[in-house]
């Protein structure tokens, strides 16, 4: 088999590089290997820490768009990939949002989630054709995530963002003077080189996680589908949810089991509305309504259904 010879040599990148901790890997014993993981999986945590203020904008960025009735979508090649499609994936089940208000665009597409397809990451073209297959538009915000911050179908998808008026995110794991990204924010997770030289699944793909995390739920939060710490628009599609959402009630509202059953039947699934009729004696309609008129806020429908009940003083 015929390869060609990469152009240019990605050895100094941070995540190529050989960590010194590891040069004896194969050597360890289990429980040598072990500990030496376990240490060395703190630097995640480290790394999302110091991107606070990155990740801070761009979670008020995002919600921001959202809020205009943009989207957001993930783009990545191999674990990067999987990665923001795992997030977008867990969203509508968490935060009963739309299908298409968070999505994972992924090299490949859904074969890839399954089967290694790496060398559709060396196409820039088909980020930006996956984009437009998508209808992504200049309301939408675009993440593009690359361990290494070389990849080129990312590279062309965060261009194509940019191009359009989109809001470009770049989401990598090396220096921004190694590889400079086209953005608008620059997230860099610096994790360092890790134990198995290369395998950006390891400590770059933790800390890609924990990043996501904390996006997705930063964003739905400032779109009032959180109250207090309680996922409040939970979609009740199973057993356990249906427990989750009877507890809510119960803590929040005071409500028993039973006519928790009840009041999610007659608020068809909507923890939300269930709560807010519960807390303010409102019918399904009453509540619909006052939900609409304060946005997507509990905390403000509760608010503004106590002060009618005050009155005037």
């Amino acid at each position: 088999m015929s390869l060609p010879v990469p152009a240019t040599d990605r050895g100094h990148l941070l995540t190529e590089q050989a960590n010194p901790l590891s040069e004896k890997l194969d050597q360890l014993s289990t429980a040598e290997l072990v500990a030496l993981f376990c240490a060395n999986d703190l630097e995640p945590q480290r790394a999302v820490a110091e991107a606070a203020p990155a990740l801070t904008r761009a979670v008020d960025a995002i919600a921001s768009r959202l809020a205009q009735g943009g989207r957001l979508f993930y783009l990545g090649a191999g674990t990067s990939g999987r990665l923001g499609v795992l997030d977008a994936a867990e969203c509508p089940p968490t935060f009963c949002s739309p299908p298409e208000l968070v999505q994972g665009v992924l090299a490949g597409g859904a074969a890839a989630l399954l089967r290694s397809s790496e060398g559709l990451e060396d196409l820039a073209e088909a980020g930006r054709h996956d984009l437009e297959q998508r209808g992504f538009g200049a309301g939408d915000c675009l993440v593009g995530i690359a361990a290494g911050g070389t990849t080129p179908y990312v590279l062309g998808g965060l261009a194509h963002a940019q191009a359009i008026g989109a809001l470009a995110i770049a989401m990598a794991c090396v220096p921004a003077e190694q590889v400079p990204m086209p953005c608008e924010i620059d997230i860099r997770l610096l994790t360092g080189p890790e134990l198995l030289a290369g395998s950006t699944r390891l400590k770059a793909g933790t800390a890609t996680k924990m990043a996501l995390n904390l996006l997705s739920t930063g964003v739905m939060v400032r779109l009032g589908k959180v109250y207090g710490n309680r996922m409040v628009d939970v979609a009740v599609s199973n057993i356990k949810l249906e427990d989750r959402a009877l507890r809510i009630l119960r803590d929040l509202a005071g409500v028993s089991r039973e006519d928790g059953v009840a009041l999610l039947q007659e608020s068809q699934g909507s923890v939300k509305l269930a709560l807010l009729m519960a807390a303010s004696g409102l019918d399904l309609d009453g509540a619909s309504t006052q939900l609409e008129r304060h946005g997507p806020s509990l905390r403000q429908a509760l608010a503004a259904c106590a002060a009618q009940l005050k009155g005037p003083q």
